[in-house]
């Protein structure tokens, strides 16, 4: 397993199971007294905001016995007041691990460059690796099993759709994503999920209507219109994206016992009508309980050196 965890191709296969393991056995209690982050420190370097992931981050630490420092983007204006070099390597010299939240993944890149201490991607721009694990862990705890399962996911091709197109390729699960035109994820990065699903023989599909990306689908998944740093475009997102939300007719289209999943936070009434979003197959709170714990089982591997034998 590498030092940092930047993206989904940071893992093999045999990895990502791994940190599933872990996570059920955290989730369930198993080794509840265990501390493996006893005496260690982790600092959550945080650019944007956040509510989730720096929540479920903090907890984390502290249920497996260490210490989290956070700091804002304006206290280390990265890059800015001093660069993303010298940051990385004094920090190494305090501290255990380092959670980013940056606002372009090169500068993720840079922090584990120099860096002495394993760096986890909590956000970029490109990748959103944490979340996408934490979906598949809970697809799999709904479903039962990741064989012959379908995600469709509709909406923008953002960071959330790079890390869950791979993460479904990397677990053996079938993708079907529908974007609007002009929305769709990179070229680059579809490839490199599609060879991935190649070799464990699953679909990475693209659907120019919702509605076929939609049928017969296990799960259906959507993410807000416009991300954070994209307000001004909210208008003409909301306009080109009319299509694309998550309704009953729409959600209709899955199979009948289909769960729906959401990053959060949801703009209700905008990509996902209130009664998916709150209706009786809808997984969203669960999905996002299960960041606390995949979180933990990330942390211990990378930061508590509880490596696969």
């Amino acid at each position: 397993m590498k030092k940092d965890l930047l993206s989904l191709k940071d893992l093999t296969e045999e990895d990502a199971f791994y940190i599933f393991e872990l996570a059920e056995g955290l989730k369930a209690g198993v080794g509840e007294f265990e501390r493996p982050l006893s005496g260690k420190s982790v600092g959550l370097i945080f650019q944007k905001p956040s509510n989730r992931t720096r929540l479920s981050f903090e907890v984390g630490i502290f249920q497996l016995g260490g210490n989290a420092v956070y700091m804002t983007g304006e206290d280390i204006k990265l890059g800015v007041r001093e660069s993303i070099k010298d940051v990385a390597k004094v920090q190494s010299r305090y501290l255990d691990g380092i959670i980013t939240r940056t606002f372009t993944h090169k500068d993720a890149i840079t922090l584990a460059k120099f860096a002495e201490i394993p760096v986890i991607n909590g956000l970029s721009d490109l990748y959103h690796p944490c979340q996408a694990l934490s979906d598949i862990f809970t697809l799999k705890e709904k479903l039962g099993k990741l064989t012959n399962v379908t995600l469709a996911y509709v909406g923008d091709g953002n960071n959330v759709l790079n890390s869950l197109m791979y993460a479904a390729a990397l677990t053996g699960v079938n993708i079907k994503f529908s974007t609007p035109p002009g929305y769709e994820p990179k070229k680059d990065l579809v490839e490199d999920a599609k060879e991935v699903a190649d070799k464990n023989k699953t679909d990475v599909l693209y659907f120019k209507d919702p509605e076929d990306a939609v049928k017969g689908a296990d799960c259906v998944y959507t993410d807000v219109w416009a991300s954070m740093g994209q307000e001004t475009e909210r208008d003409k997102r909301g306009k080109d994206f009319e299509e694309y939300r998550i309704n009953d007719k729409l959600f209709g289209k899955a199979k009948k016992d289909a769960i729906f999943m959401h990053c959060l936070p949801a703009h209700r009434g905008e990509e996902v009508a209130d009664s998916v979003l709150d209706g009786p197959n809808s997984v969203v709170i669960d999905q996002a309980e299960n960041r606390l714990h995949v979180q933990k089982a990330i942390l211990t591997v990378y930061i508590g050196g509880k490596k696969k034998q």
